[in-house]
């Protein structure tokens, strides 16, 4: 983007007060600015979760170029192959017969058979009309032993219908066995991270001696296969409530939705929700003030130390940023602004709660072309929680986490105050954080 030397940027179309913001969309969807902060995980990362699997790309050079770095840089590269499609294998209209035998050339050449290969189609499967049915029956044929699944790297579907993450968080979990379901088993499904060991759902299913089975734990293939005895599939990550859905009604299991929150009433709804369908007693009265307690007693300790320090967060930190803000400032935290490109339509309450106890709360995109040149910082430092809002704001002080980690419940608001609290303490190197790739995979350590 050019400008004239001296020139002032203006903000407009990039900031945008709450009280003045359009629901869910605050923002126009045009030409888009890429940043540095590249902490989220993309395909590659979340395809490499499933065990003793391989990842294979059909697809011109060009676009190989980022998942291929990726592999690499997870010291994945072993994991990962690709076949390259060129200009005349669209001209003569063979697109099929090129994938199955890029694909068959690629196994042929290891020297060991992985128990699944998720084979990523492209936009130019779709452009020139393929018969992926006919791709994937022909390798099943020559490759029995393989279980081949369905993905796609097909970006021109981002804003249309389901996303290419949403399809993988659906096609990762194909392999799963029709079986007997166990009583005392529960599989939770569609994020890149586990939940920690000591949030609501474990404590509270632990507690009751349930076996819980998560993909981010699954060492192996086996391991993978158990998830199949789940008698009730629990979802925590909005990216992965279809998949979810879609392989409860497959294998004939109860399913959860129980996304992330922030509000003391949500969190007590889903709880109920999780111990109704299991049959298990409810959290008592003082139970539930307890755990309010704890997190009113963490956000105070947290605001004593943080005092006014003005505060910014993303929707990169988790994926209900407008909840975490109205937390926040019920708290007296001084929140300032929130970055984020549109509105989660979860967040519908708490947007409507925030124009009207916070209407100079600012919003700001952060794929907004202007966000490329418009100045970064101010005369102040502030805590940021979370990469792309330290990033814009030029904070050493930051809470380094992505898509909400393993937070959850109320053990999610104590954690985060917790993680506010370290931030403010100790500066980070914020540059060299957030331009790693899929914070908390392995080319992260």
């Amino acid at each position: 983007m050019l400008r004239r030397v001296g020139e002032t940027i203006d903000p407009k179309d990039a900031m945008v007060k709450i009280k003045d913001a359009s629901f869910p969309a605050p923002f126009a969807s045009e030409l888009e600015y890429n940043s540095p902060v590249h902490g989220n995980w993309n395909i590659v990362h979340t395809g490499m979760q499933l065990p003793e699997s391989i990842q294979i790309y059909v697809c011109a050079d060009n676009c190989m170029r980022g998942v291929v770095l990726t592999a690499a840089e997870m010291n994945a590269a072993d994991r990962f192959s690709f076949v390259i499609v060129e200009e005349q294998n669209i001209l003569n209209g063979n697109l099929e017969d090129i994938t199955i035998k890029g694909v068959t050339d690629v196994l042929k050449k290891r020297d060991d058979h992985p128990k699944a290969v998720l084979l990523f189609t492209v936009c130019l499967h779709h452009f020139v009309g393929s018969n992926l049915d006919y791709i994937y029956s022909e390798l099943e044929k020559h490759f029995p032993d393989i279980c081949f699944i369905r993905c796609y790297m097909d970006p021109i579907m981002q804003k249309h219908g389901l996303t290419p993450d949403q399809k993988l968080r659906k096609a990762m979990y194909d392999p799963l066995i029709e079986c007997k379901p166990d009583d005392k088993t529960v599989s939770v499904l569609g994020s890149d991270f586990a939940l920690d060991e000591s949030s609501d759902i474990k404590r509270l299913l632990k507690k009751y001696n349930y076996r819980i089975f998560e993909l981010p734990k699954c060492k192996n293939w086996q391991d993978m296969m158990e998830m199949s005895k789940g008698k009730l599939f629990i979802n925590c990550y909005p990216a992965g409530k279809y998949g979810m859905e879609t392989q409860a009604r497959r294998l004939g299991r109860e399913c959860l939705y129980l996304p992330g929150s922030f509000d003391y009433d949500e969190i007590e709804e889903q709880l109920k929700k999780l111990t109704d369908t299991l049959g298990l007693p409810e959290l008592t009265e003082d139970e539930r003030k307890q755990e309010r307690q704890s997190c009113e007693q963490a956000l105070a300790k947290a605001k004593d130390l943080i005092k006014d320090m003005p505060i910014t967060l993303d929707y990169l930190y988790h994926p209900r940023p407008l909840g975490l803000a109205k937390l926040l400032i019920t708290h007296g935290f001084c929140v300032k602004s929130v970055y984020l490109d549109a509105i989660n339509p979860e967040e519908k309450d708490d947007f409507i709660w925030l124009q009207k106890h916070a209407p100079e709360l600012e919003l700001i995109a952060t794929i907004q072309v202007k966000m490329r040149v418009l100045p970064r910082g101010g005369s102040e430092e502030v805590l940021a929680i979370g990469q792309k809002a330290a990033y814009f704001s030029k904070s050493r002080h930051f809470v380094n986490l992505v898509q909400g980690e393993g937070l959850y419940g109320f053990d999610g608001i104590r954690r985060t105050a917790e993680l506010m609290m370290g931030a403010y303490l100790k500066e980070k190197d914020t540059q060299k954080l957030v331009i790693q790739k899929g914070w908390g995979c392995e080319c992260c350590l």
